[in-house]
C-alpha cells in the first residue's frame, strides 16, 4: 500500500531515502530547517571569485561500495579527484598520512620500506602493551618522535582535550604507508561532482512524487500530530527530537576564517598545522576541489575546531563515556517511538563519511519497501551504540 512519508532533513540521508521512496510510488514530504538542501555537503559559487565553495569545510567522496559510487553518478557528474593533503610541523612541509617520503624527509635519511620499517619498529614504545588512550596507541605504533609533529598538536586541537583523554580506539591501526603513495585514501573510487553536491542533492530530489519545504523546523509535538503521516524518517539530532530532556549530547563544531588572494594561496586543497601553538587546525583552498576550473582569484579557509554551543552547527559526534551513557538514555527513548526512524550522523550520533550515510539510507529505504506492515520499521536499522 503507498503511503504518505514525511522526511526530516534534506541532507544526503534525506535526500536517497525520499528518492528510493518516491520511485516506490509513496508520497514524500521533506522538510528541512536550513534554507537550502544537502546539509553540511553544501556547495555554492563564491560571488567574488567563482570559486565552488564547501561552505561547511571540505568534502572528498571516497567509497569501495560499488552500489553506492554507481547511485551518486545518477544524479550528477563524478569527476576523479585524489586528495594529497600536506601538513606543516615545526616549520617544515610533510606529505600526510605519513609515507615513506614523510618518513625520510622527517629523519633526513634515505630508507627503503624494509628499512623504513625497522625504523618505526626501533622508534615505537614496546613497554606499552595494552594502549588506553589515543596517545598511548599512537606511542605504541609510531613513537614519541612522530607522535609529536604529526598528531598530538592536530589531534588536541581538533578535539579541544588531551590525546590521553581519548579512547586508543580512534587509532585503530598502524597510521602509516612505507611506500610513496600520498593519495590521502585508500579507496577503489575518489572525485568530487563537477558541479558541487548541493546539484546532486537537487537531482535526487526531483520527482514528482517528492515535495521540499525549506527554512521550517517541526518540533516532536508538531510531527506527532500529522494523522496524514504513515512513517517519518528523521536525520536531525536524536537528543533535539527529545527537546534535550536528558541533557545535549557533545559535538565539535567548527569556524571558518575566510581570505581571497589572486592566484595561488597555498599551492593545495588541504594543508594542516599540526603545531599546537597554531590555533587553527588546517587551511583549505577551495579551487583546488576542482581542478577542472580555471580561476583567477582564490578563497581560502582557516578552520578552528571548537565545543559546539546551542545555537552552532554540530559537526563530530564527541561520544566519549558521559555521551555514551546520555546516547544510551536517548536510544531507548527513541525505541518506544511509534512511527518513526532515525537515521543519519545526528539521528544515531555517529561520525559518517558520506558514503556510508548513502549505504545506510539505502538501506533503510531497502527495509521500508520490504516491509509489509510500516508499523515494524524500526527506530534504528543501525545499532547508535555500536
Amino acid at each position: 500500500m503507498l503511503k504518505k512519508i514525511l522526511i526530516i532533513g534534506a541532507g544526503f540521508s534525506g535526500a536517497v531515502i525520499a528518492r528510493e521512496l518516491a520511485e516506490a510510488g509513496h508520497v514524500v514530504e521533506v522538510i528541512d530547517g536550513r534554507n537550502h538542501v544537502s546539509g553540511n555537503c553544501h556547495t555554492e559559487r563564491y560571488a567574488q571569485t567563482g570559486v565552488m565553495v564547501h561552505v561547511y569545510g571540505p568534502h572528498i567522496f571516497h567509497t569501495d561500495n560499488e552500489r553506492v559510487w554507481g547511485y551518486v553518478q545518477r544524479f550528477g557528474r563524478f569527476i576523479p579527484y585524489v586528495n594529497r593533503v600536506k601538513t606543516i610541523a615545526k616549520g617544515k612541509v610533510y606529505s600526510l598520512p605519513v609515507n615513506l617520503h614523510t618518513i625520510n624527509q622527517f629523519f633526513n635519511v634515505a630508507l627503503r620500506p624494509d628499512e623504513a620499517r625497522a625504523l618505526i619498529q626501533e622508534k615505537a614504545d614496546h613497554e606499552i602493551t595494552e594502549p588506553k588512550s589515543f596517545e598511548e596507541q599512537a606511542l605504541k605504533f609510531v613513537g614519541s618522535e612522530l607522535y609529536e609533529a604529526f598528531f598530538k598538536g592536530y589531534t588536541l586541537k581538533q578535539w579541544g582535550t588531551d590525546p590521553k583523554n581519548l579512547p586508543a580506539s580512534i587509532l585503530k591501526r598502524l597510521p602509516l604507508r612505507f611506500n610513496y603513495d600520498d593519495n590521502y585514501f585508500n579507496h577503489k573510487y575518489q572525485g568530487m561532482p563537477e558541479h558541487g553536491y548541493t546539484e546532486i542533492v537537487q537531482a535526487m530530489l526531483d520527482h514528482p512524487n517528492i515535495s521540499v519545504t525549506l527554512g521550517q523546523k517541526l518540533t516532536r509535538d508538531e510531527v506527532r500530530a500529522r494523522s496524514d503521516v504513515s512513517h517519518v524518517f528523521y536525520s536531525g539530532p536524536i537528543d533535539a527530537w527529545f527537546g534535550f530532556a536528558n541533557g545535549r549530547l557533545g559535538y565539535r563544531t567548527l569556524d571558518f576564517e575566510r581570505g581571497q588572494a589572486e592566484g595561488d594561496y597555498q599551492g593545495g586543497a588541504v594543508v594542516n598545522y599540526g603545531d599546537q601553538e597554531v590555533p587553527f587546525t588546517r587551511i583549505s583552498e577551495h579551487k583546488h576541489f576542482s581542478p577542472w576550473e580555471t580561476h583567477e582569484s582564490t578563497v581560502y579557509f582557516k578552520e578552528y575546531s571548537r565545543a559546539c554551543g546551542e545555537q552552532d552547527i554540530p559537526y563530530y559526534p564527541i561520544r566519549l563515556v558521559e555521551e555514551k551513557n546520555m546516547l544510551n538514555e536517548y536510544v531507548e527513548l527513541a525505541k518506544r517511538e511509534p512511527k518513526i526512524t532515525f537515521v543519519g550522523r545526528l539521528g544515531t550520533y555517529r561520525y559518517l563519511d558520506m558514503d556510508v550515510t548513502i549505504k545506510e539510507a539505502l538501506e533503510v529505504a531497502d527495509a521500508f519497501k520490504a516491509l509489509q506492515d510500516e508499523a515494524l520499521m524500526p527506530a534504528f536499522l543501525i545499532d547508535p551504540l555500536a
